[in-house]
């Protein structure tokens, strides 16, 4: 169910039968909210037994379905702004303990949103530790940053090996603040959340999904 958050951003919304086990908030990837998320809103409510809320990162902007639009949107991007959706949609799942999942872009902001106390737990599908730099803006902020001065320790990371925005460097970074990481040796970026990508890996991504949850969940 489409729906608009109190600051006016648009949300998907699925409410699971009987009682929720908790709360769950998605930041989707740098394509937005989309069928895809439509579909992995109501599986996991369904699934995980979860009320679950999905938040479009690009409130207001009509920039199709071309990535390069997309990429030159995010230096405009405020952190503040963000989290503020974030935090109204685990208000919109009517949960006390909420959890915070997102992918590639939304995996970043799960690093930025580790600075806000609403998260129980939060799971970032291979986030950008470090600001690319054609995303640099007045309103962004690097992702360790926040971790060092949040709740990094509620944080699960995962890694695929073979990542380019996720170098091992920068993952041993993301290590030492104390963040959990899971590193998938064989994976490129994006192998878990959209089956229609190549670099999709059907074992690694389900295995994904259930640690995931099995984080959010204890």
């Amino acid at each position: 169910m489409r729906f608009t958050l109190p600051s006016g951003t648009e949300a998907e919304f699925a409410e699971c039968t009987g009682d929720p086990e908790m709360g769950l908030v998605i930041t989707p990837d740098i394509f937005g909210l989309r069928p895809l998320f439509d579909e992995m809103v109501a599986r996991l409510s369904s699934v995980w037994q979860m009320n679950v809320c999905a938040v479009e990162p690009f409130p207001g902007l009509d920039l199709g379905d071309e990535v390069e639009p997309r990429f030159a949107a995010v230096p405009g991007l405020d952190d503040d702004v963000h989290l503020r959706d974030l935090e109204e949609a685990a208000d919109a799942t009517g949960c006390d303990t909420v959890g915070l999942l997102g992918f590639c872009m939304g995996g970043m902001y799960c690093f930025k949103a580790a600075r806000s106390d609403r998260f129980a737990r939060i799971a970032s599908f291979y986030g950008m530790i470090r600001l690319p730099e054609g995303w640099i803006g007045p309103g962004q902020r690097e992702p360790l940053e926040a971790l060092a001065s949040g709740h990094a320790d509620r944080v699960l990371a995962i890694i695929g090996e073979l990542d380019p925005y996720t170098p091992p460097e920068d993952v041993a970074l993301l290590a030492a603040t104390g963040a959990n990481v899971v590193r998938y040796p064989d994976a490129e970026h994006g192998f878990a959340h959209a089956p229609e990508r190549p670099s999709h890996r059907v074992d690694d991504a389900a295995d994904a999904f259930e640690r995931s949850r099995t984080w959010l969940t204890t």
